[in-house]
This record gives C-alpha cells, structure tokens and sequence, in this order.
C-alpha cells in the first residue's frame, strides 16, 4: 500500500502524519521535538491509538527523519521506504516566487532559504527539513505547500502598503499573510457543513493559535488577511506584537540605546503578544487560568479578543456582510471563554449566539439555528490539505 508522508518542520521540531493514498486515513502521526537541543524526545501515535514516545538523541534534521523512518518499520507501519511515494511540507512563505504549491528540487531548494527575510523563524527550518527528506529518500518527490499561496487571490487594495510602489517593484514590499493552508482547508469544510457552495459565502475564518491572524473568504477565495510580509502583523499572537506603529519602535529603541533593529524585531516576534502584556505566559490556558486575579493576564485576553473583533467587523463591513464566523487552531478550537468575548458583538449583524453549544468544543455550530450569521468551530487538518497537493503535483492518482 502507498502512502504520503505530510511534514510540518519548525526551528527545533517537525509534527507528521502518514496517509494512506488508497482512503487518506491517518496510519502514523507525532513530533520529532527539541531536535539539536538536550532533552530531545520523538513520540509516535499509530492508526489504533497507541503511542509511543521516547527520549532520544536529535542533533539535526536528518537525525530525526531516519528515527521517524525506523520507527515506521519498528511499529509495522511499512514493511520498506519504498512505499513512502510523496513527501509533502508546510512553508510558511513563498511570496510572489511560489504561487501555489510546487515539487522542490536540488535546483530551486535555495530559492525557499532566499526568502528566509520573509518568515525568519520557518522558512530555514522547513529548508532543512526538506533537505533532510531529500537525502534520505533522494528519488521521491517532495513537495512544498505555501501558506501564502492561498492569499495570492488577493487584489492590489488589499495587499499592497501605502509606501513608495518602487519598493513593492524591487523588494516585494507587500502583503502575503500566512495560516492559508488551514484557511483553505476550513472555508471548504465550513462551506460542507453549511450545504452551501463554497464561491457563494463569505465567511471570516479566525485561526488563533501561538500564531493568529484573521481571513476574509469570498468566493471560494482570500479576499482579505490579517498577517502581513511577514507572520509578525495583524493581531496580537502568543508572543508576536500584531500591529504596531512604527514610530514607538523608534522611541523605544532611543530610549533603550538599542541600536540593531534586529533586536527590535526579536522583541516583537518572541516578548511580546501575549506574554509581554501579562509578563506570565504565551499560551492562553495560563492566561485565562489567571484572568480573575491577575490584571495584566486579563488585560492580555481582552486586547487578545479585542483586536480579533477589530478585524472581524472590518472586514463584515468591507465585503458587505458575512455568512459565517469561524474558529479554528488551537485557541479558536479549545478555549470558549475567547469565542463568546468574540462573538457577543456581533449580535448586531443577526448573529444569535449559542452560549450552550459553545461550552463544549469539536466541530459544531455555536449559533443558533435562526441566526442570520452563522458561527461554528471547525478543527483544521492542514496536513490533509498537504497530502492533497502532493497528490495532485505528483500525479500519484
């Protein structure tokens, strides 16, 4: 039996689930994490439920993607590499050079590295995954699936920023957002469990997670997004600023002596978000875990919902109406106390919340059936969406 192998590579770590090609079941999923740092671990869950997870050494990509191999073989889940037929990996950005999703080779493997400024803390990662994959396993195809490549969609208005247009002509100055692999997987289930044609709704799409942005989809398609050149716009994330005026970036440094921008925007990728304001934590469990006795952990969830809400209504009002507000991601899926801040203002545009359904999580409405706006929360599978395109740019079917 064939199967697809769907990766997910970051700094220090990479999720994967195997498929099979006959039925798009999940026959392996896990983590390979702290690669090339102590304490090093790789866990493995197969299709029966069981798991397993070791404590091992992982000095590089490579390391971990041989473990993840042998393991395959240890727990019986291929008989020989050679029924791996695809490999399929998450990048972030591939800007105006990657317009959709593409099978990477030795010879345009660089051109991922190149764009290293445009999302400096994935694109390296996910660079060397795949160089990892291509040592390996030298004769299947690997096939790199942008993020971007959804927001591509978007017309000039809306991608463009209002600097010198020579520098969107020299530099690709300009919008290119991220999360669009679950996006496009999401707006074409929201579309589903409504029966609805997915070219006839326009729906706002929040994937909050540690990374969050905000999506308008009209037409089966991006029409609007919240993140930016890079993942570090729009709203407030984990540990990521969202939206920042510029000029406080100046004072700030002035007063500090900082001198480097690159410290700078170290700040605003890793301490800030969530764990600035509430100097506690990134991950909104904590956050609402002490929301009733800390001030700064519940201001850091309000602004957090705030300018969730923000986006939102923007862009309701920019495609003249909505059909369906959606959650998904980690927070978008779990936590209940973000979906109704959210979702308590919107009663204005006919949405009628249901404050029942959305105590519990999994994939449902959480508005009533007369609502003339519909909320639901809808999990992702960015990684069936990979197995997808390696599927179609490899021609395996």
């Amino acid at each position: 039996m064939n199967k697809i192998l769907a990766v997910n590579s970051g700094s220090s770590s990479f999720k994967y689930k195997l498929f099979s090609l006959d039925d798009e079941s999940v026959l392996a999923s896990g983590l390979g994490d702290r690669i090339g740092i102590d304490g090093s671990s790789f866990e493995m869950k197969l299709a029966d439920g069981t798991k397993h997870k070791e404590t091992l050494d992982l000095p590089n990509q490579e390391t971990a993607v041989q473990v993840l191999l042998d393991w395959l073989k240890k727990y019986d889940v291929i008989k020989d590499v050679k029924e791996i037929v695809g490999v399929g990996h998450r990048i972030v950005n591939g800007a105006e050079v990657f317009p959709d999703s593409a099978i990477i080779t030795k010879d345009n493997l660089h051109k991922i590295f190149e764009l290293t400024d445009f999302a400096p803390l994935h694109n390296p990662a996910e660079g060397r995954g795949i160089e990892a994959f291509m040592k390996i396993l030298p004769d299947v195809p690997q096939v790199g699936v942008f993020d971007t490549s959804f927001h591509q969609s978007m017309d000039a208005v809306h991608y463009m920023y209002s600097l010198p247009y020579e520098y969107y002509e020299k530099y690709q100055a300009r919008k290119f957002g991220a999360h669009g692999t679950s996006i496009r997987y999401v707006s074409k289930r929201t579309a589903e469990i409504m029966g609805k044609d997915l070219k006839e709704l326009k729906m706002i799409i929040c994937h909050l997670g540690s990374g969050a942005s905000v999506t308008a989809v009209k037409d089966g398609k991006c029409y609007d997004t919240s993140m930016g050149f890079s993942p570090l716009a729009g709203i407030t994330m984990g540990t990521r600023s969202g939206d920042v005026d510029p000029s406080v970036l100046q004072h700030i440094m002035k007063m500090e002596g900082m001198t480097d921008f690159n410290e700078m925007i170290s700040i605003l990728n890793r301490k800030s978000g969530l764990l600035g304001i509430s100097g506690l934590s990134s991950d909104m469990r904590d956050i609402s875990a002490n929301a009733d006795k800390n001030p700064r952990a519940r201001l850091a969830r309000e602004i957090f919902i705030n300018r969730i809400v923000r986006y939102i209504g923007g862009y309701a009002a920019e495609m003249n109406g909505v059909d369906a507000i959606v959650f998904t991601a980690g927070i978008g899926e779990h936590s209940d106390i973000v979906r109704a801040g959210v979702l308590k203002n919107f009663g204005y545009l006919g949405l009628k919340f249901d404050a029942e359904a959305n105590k519990t999580n999994g994939e449902k409405f959480i508005s009533t059936p007369d609502s003339k706006v519909a909320a639901l929360i809808v999990p992702t599978d960015e990684e069936l969406m990979i197995e997808r395109d390696v599927v179609r740019l490899a021609h395996l079917k």
